[in-house]
């Protein structure tokens, strides 16, 4: 028998003391809300309880002998007024916003929206009941102590991230059962396990999980939002990726990755929902309280202020929209473990109310929680509104996606003129970007792929986007991927063009792991995994974004990626917390941390860095205070082979380690001698090579 009483107002949701569950919902300007419990299986509500108490903003109640698996939503009284940001309506079931899981799924119906679709005003309300069409919350049972997930803490300078989707990664592999492949579960497989130890992977990086939405017109055209950019409910794994193992199946799978050493990061959408601007569906949020969960036009509050380009933009300056956002961050890393999170568009996480500053509330509140503070916080530094990139803005203790080092790395690779400067600046760390907020080198995250825009094998395979089978005419994707195709778009049987695509994919991937900063790769480009010129597959869930772990076109590029990390790891050197500042590193010798040299061995001077034109460059570097080796690398875009001369101001010999013109990146035995000091390496077209002061580093073989 349910009784209710009235409850407490916090924690805010729906959490079950043995006895009961407490409800607690934040709505500053409802007039009433009704709890409505649901059966499974059921379209409509068995029960309805109106909330018998409210404590400042927050309405609540509790229910003695409901128990955790419980399915409810809420329905929310109040103003239907859309001129004054209002748009309350109680005819539509509303997702409670701290939601732990949910089950269902949206059920796309005109009976969703708080307003008539069908009348050319759009302030006219919809009575009309959606409880059918929505998916419901789940009360969810207390979390038991003793499996309390604790992640693994890494340093930042040792990370490396590998960005993947929890279905793309598992769909095709032959070693996970069925039953379990694009499901959480499939994350712990010792065969994902294995694939991503050897490859010297610290840290993975999944695409959106918390539950999302599928846009309604992708649905009507078969699609779905494959990439997850559409936040429902900020607590709950999405239910698509349960599978058998449920929410205990993803817990499970980040303490597997944990015990093997690799951290979970999580990709989170913050700064908007899936309900759009001021026509789109009620399902949450707006349903709640409109005018605090969202930025409103001042001049016309009947629409929202769209930073994001997704139709809304989340209200943080709102206390208790910050609220969320950080019980939010914090539920996943204490209930699941997780040690890093990337923040989709975070300059709308900074805008204060509408500019941007690396003081906003946000940033402050984040720096002293005392569980936020040690964690992993990766932002992708622009939004699309005005001032909104902010690449080298954001505050300490956060690092920035760095689209201009990936930018720099594929123009210079390609042949562009006028890289030389940028793609050195990236890989010095990009001490021009991220000095000024006094941030070190593990600012930038270092890419030359992702998974918005081309992979790795197509940024040498196509020159032209080929998105048609987005439904959308090929008129999305971004036009500005900085690719070449070789002489053929696409796939060819041309050994030539595949061995020359093969090297450019080696060269690319050398600049960014050999950058000072934190490397991340992109899932399957180890594989050379290709969309076939898709650079916005944001809604194919299937082979074009799916890991194909049967067939490898590029056999050796997995090892050489593995070796090219071990060799990261062996070199401090090449992961260094401090920028180059030019300094004497023994004060009794001439070589500083790091010197530009030309091919003829002299250190570039001025005439040098203003040749546009130049392709070819040797960086030397060292690391003070710290064990690992003086390093040469030297650089070659150019197609011709380049006579690079080891001058005595870098001193030798120097033994080669490290060669992109080898498929596993290992210096052919014949290759290996020592070069003593004014000595002459020939670098081939279009290759990297690393070479070690004699006696330190020991030569890389293939994996």
């Amino acid at each position: 028998m349910i009784g209710v009483d009235d409850g407490v107002p916090a924690p805010l949701g729906a959490h079950f003391d043995g006895r009961g569950v407490n409800f607690a919902l934040f709505s500053e300007y409802a007039t009433a809300v009704d709890l409505c419990l649901f059966e499974p299986g059921e379209r409509h509500e068995t029960r309805t309880i109106r909330l018998p108490c409210r404590t400042g903003d927050v309405w609540h109640g509790y229910l003695r002998g409901v128990l955790p698996g419980q399915l409810y939503g809420y329905r929310v009284h109040g103003p239907w007024d859309p001129a004054s940001g209002h748009r309350f309506n109680a005819s539509k079931l509303v997702l409670d916003p701290y939601a732990r899981e949910i089950a269902g799924r949206i059920r796309w119906h005109d009976a969703l929206y708080g307003h008539r679709r069908t009348l050319a005003r759009e302030d006219r309300i919809d009575r009309r009941d959606s409880a059918a069409y929505m998916p419901k919350a789940v009360v969810t049972a207390p979390e038991a102590q003793n499996l309390a997930l604790k992640p693994v803490r890494r340093a930042l300078a040792d990370t490396v991230i590998y960005e993947a989707h929890v279905r793309g990664l598992t769909m095709t592999h032959p070693a996970i059962p069925e039953e379990e492949r694009g499901t959480y579960t499939a994350l712990a497989h010792p065969a994902v396990i294995e694939h991503l130890w050897k490859l010297g992977i610290t840290a993975l990086e999944l695409l959106p999980i918390q539950a999302f939405a599928d846009d309604r017109f992708l649905v009507e055209k078969g699609l779905v939002n494959y990439w997850g950019y559409q936040p429902l409910a900020y607590f709950a794994p999405d239910p698509r990726y349960l599978g058998g193992g449920g929410i205990g199946g993803l817990k499970a799978a980040i303490r597997e990755l944990n015990a093997a050493g690799i951290e979970v990061f999580l990709d989170v959408v913050y700064n908007h929902t899936c309900e759009g601007g001021h026509t789109g569906p009620t399902l949450s949020f707006r349903g709640i309280d409109n005018a605090s969960y969202y930025k409103l036009d001042p001049a016309d509050r009947s629409l929202e202020i769209d930073c994001t380009g997704c139709g809304n933009t989340f209200n943080l300056d709102h206390p208790r929209v910050m609220q969320l956002v950080l019980d939010s961050l914090r539920h996943w890393v204490t209930a699941y473990g997780i040690a890093g999170f990337r923040f989709d568009l975070a300059s709308s996480l900074g805008r204060a109310p509408m500019a941007f500053t690396p003081r906003a509330a946000f940033f402050q509140a984040v720096a002293q929680d005392p569980i936020l503070a040690g964690v992993k916080m990766i932002a992708e530094p622009w939004d699309i509104g005005e001032g909104g990139y902010q690449l080298g803005g954001y505050p300490r203790g956060w690092s920035d996606w760095n689209d201009q080092f990936r930018d720099a790395a594929r123009g210079f690779w390609r042949g562009d003129r006028g890289t030389l400067a940028k793609v050195t600046q990236g890989l010095s760390g990009s001490r021009e970007v991220f000095a000024p907020s006094g941030r070190s080198p593990l600012a930038s995250i270092n890419f030359a792929a992702s998974h918005d825009g081309f992979t790795l094998a197509d940024v040498v395979a196509y020159e032209e986007k080929h998105n048609e089978a987005n439904g959308e005419e090929n008129r999305d994707g971004h036009g500005h991927n900085l690719s070449r195709n070789y002489g053929v778009e696409g796939d060819t049987d041309d050994r030539a063009i595949l061995g020359l695509r093969a090297r450019q994919k080696r060269n690319l991937l050398a600049t960014m792991i050999l950058a000072q900063g934190v490397p991340m790769l992109l899932m399957g480009d180890e594989r050379s995994r290709s969309q076939g010129g898709n650079n916005n597959a944001y809604c194919q869930d299937n082979a074009t974004t799916w890991m194909d772990w049967t067939s490898d076109p590029d056999p050796t590029l997995t090892s050489f990626v593995a070796n090219l990390l071990r060799l990261r790891r062996a070199q401090p050197a090449l992961r260094r917390r401090k920028f180059f500042d030019g300094h004497q590193i023994d004060p009794d010798e001439p070589l500083r941390d790091v010197h530009w040299l030309s091919p003829d061995g002299t250190e570039m001077d001025g005439e040098a860095w203003g040749d546009d034109g130049r392709q070819a460059f040797g960086m030397q570097i060292g690391n003070d205070a710290e064990a690992g080796d003086r390093l040469l690398l030297l650089f070659n875009a150019a197609e011709i082979p380049c006579d690079f001369r080891l001058a005595p101001i870098v001193g030798g010999p120097w033994r080669p380690v490290f060669d992109t013109a080898s498929e596993t990146g290992a210096v052919p035995a014949g290759q290996a001698e020592p070069v003593p000091e004014g000595g002459t390496v020939t670098l081939p077209g279009r290759s990297v090579q690393v070479l070690a002061a004699l006696g330190a580093a020991p030569r890389f073989v293939p994996a």
